[in-house]
Formats: C-alpha cells, sequence, structure tokens
C-alpha cells in the first residue's frame, strides 16, 4: 500500500510539474506605439534591450560597427505606415517593414526591409526587399539612455523624425509625408458636393426605404446627368416605374440595357428587358380597357 500511495504521489508531483510555469520579466521588454503625423498612422513594434553596464556601440561592441544590426531585441524591430511616405527621395509605400541598420562611429545606414518574418537578420539578404535606404549622421549625447528606444518625434503636419535611441547614441531618420496634397484633395472634394455616387446612394436608400419616392427620382436623375452608369439607370428605370411614370421608366431601361449589354453584363440586360416587357403590358391595359368600353357603345 505504501508503494502505491509513494508511486500516487510521485505522479502528482510529475503532473504538477508539467503544468507550473515560472514567471519572470523580460531581459528586453517588448514595446508598441501608434502615432499619427498629418494624416498617416505611424506604428513601431518592437523589443528593447537594455545597456546593463554594457559596450555597446563601438569596433567591439555589443552592437560592433560596419556590422548589420536587427535594431533591437529578438523578432526583427518593424514599422508600419498607413499612408505612402518619403524617406530621403525615396517613395515607400503604405505597409509594414523591418528596420535593420549598420552602425557606424559617425553614421548608420538605415534599411527598410520588405520581409518581416526574420528573426535576427536575414540569412540571405535580397537587395530586391529594400524599400528604402538612408545614410543619417549618428548624435553622441550627454545624457545615457539605458533602455533602448525607438520613438516619433520632431512632429509637424507633414514630417517627422524616425528616431533609434540608446546609450549615449541617437540617430534620426526624416520623414516626410503628402499632407498638403491629401487635404487639399479632400477639401476640393467636399466643397465640389456630392459625387453621382452620393446621389445614387441616397436615391437607392430613399426607394427602398419606401421613404420617399419623389426625393428618390430627384437625387438618381442627378447621379446620372453627372456620370450615367448602367446600374444607376437601372434605379431610374425602377423608380420610374413605382411613380407609374412607364414612358420614363422604359427609356432609361433601354439606356441600362445598351450599357450594360456593353458592358457584359448579362444579368442586368435580362433584368431591364423583362421590366420593359411588364411596363409596356401596363401602359397597353387602359387602352385596351378603354377600347372594350367603346364597343359596348356601339
Amino acid at each position: 500500500m505504501r508503494k502505491i500511495g509513494l508511486v500516487a504521489l510521485l505522479a502528482t508531483f510529475f503532473v504538477f510539474g508539467l503544468q507550473a510555469q515560472i514567471t519572470a520579466p523580460a531581459p528586453s521588454p517588448s514595446a508598441k506605439m501608434t502615432t499619427t503625423v498629418g494624416l498617416c498612422d505611424i506604428t513601431v513594434d518592437y523589443s528593447r534591450p537594455g545597456v546593463k553596464d554594457r559596450d555597446i556601440f563601438s569596433a567591439d561592441g555589443l552592437v560592433p560597427y560596419g556590422k548589420m544590426w536587427r535594431t533591437g531585441a529578438n523578432k526583427n524591430s518593424m514599422v508600419s505606415f498607413s499612408e505612402d511616405v518619403m524617406i530621403g527621395d525615396q517613395t515607400v509605400a503604405a505597409g509594414t517593414y523591418s528596420i535593420f541598420t549598420v552602425p557606424g562611429a559617425t553614421e548608420w545606414q538605415v534599411m527598410l526591409y520588405k520581409d518581416t518574418e526574420n528573426w535576427g537578420t536575414p540569412e540571405n539578404w535580397d537587395d530586391a526587399m529594400v524599400a528604402a535606404s538612408y545614410t543619417a549622421k549618428s548624435t553622441k549625447m550627454d545624457n545615457k539612455v539605458e533602455t533602448f528606444l525607438i520613438n516619433v518625434g520632431n512632429v509637424r503636419d507633414a514630417s517627422c523624425d524616425l528616431e533609434i535611441i540608446w546609450d549615449h547614441t541617437m540617430v534620426s531618420i526624416p520623414v516626410n509625408f503628402n499632407t498638403d496634397k491629401q487635404v487639399l484633395s479632400s477639401i476640393e472634394k467636399t466643397l465640389s458636393g456630392p459625387t453621382a455616387r452620393d446621389y445614387y446612394l441616397a436615391a437607392r436608400y430613399y426607394r427602398d426605404s419606401g421613404n420617399d419616392l419623389v426625393k428618390a427620382k430627384e437625387y438618381i436623375t442627378k447621379a446620372n446627368q453627372m456620370d450615367a452608369k448602367y446600374w444607376q439607370l437601372r434605379l431610374e428605370s425602377l423608380v420610374h416605374g413605382d411613380l407609374k411614370d412607364y414612358s420614363s421608366a422604359i427609356a432609361a431601361a433601354e439606356k441600362s440595357m445598351v450599357m450594360a449589354e456593353t458592358a457584359g453584363n448579362m444579368d442586368y440586360v435580362k433584368m431591364n428587358k423583362k421590366s420593359i416587357d411588364m411596363w409596356k403590358e401596363m401602359m397597353a391595359k387602359p387602352k385596351k380597357a378603354k377600347s372594350a368600353k367603346q364597343s359596348a357603345k356601339m
């Protein structure tokens, strides 16, 4: 019995040992920050090693001069842009990039790399994957920064600096944005009034919700006056049909059918043809009734 009890006790300790997990602070804790510059959201995702009384940047330091560095610890440090940006004279498309650097005593080469799945520097470097490469001056600071930092600083409406800071070293990479172009485009679009699509969506809502067919007619007519499309003309024909204006409904449907056939959308061709036949039948009904009435009188 004692033997069985001992086995059970050991089994319990073994299972507990498998389930138990030791938690401890990460040597290089992860960090993620998002900020907005102009109309662009910038996100930096990286790990933050500490100096810990080590020689960091030097010929024989933890990060030696002249050798590629992952620019942080653990998985690649990454930066994301929600809009296209300019780094130096290079356009960088909106997206996420790994940050690799080659530190030097007076300047660094900073590269944004399209492959973000590496852990450390790539085994096989591919120049075609480099979205931008920039040579930045290295600044020596009087104050020591113990924990590695990637910061977005010197923020303006159309520019900022991506700053790499650690120990007594800071490197700034200027980033520029098309803020003026975006804002002016937004102003012109807004002040120029609703688009054909805006009128189409409004008309569709008024008809589908049964709120106001007269408003629906007004808006869909404006949409097609601005930029006629076969799906818009289809809606216009349906609104006219709802209002029992069959002549106008047929005219709009015929235009829609021609445009849909040119575009290769045979579903719209069939729908329009079916509606046209129905409206023509509706137009013929009063004439038939009138003819019957006149025959009776005769």
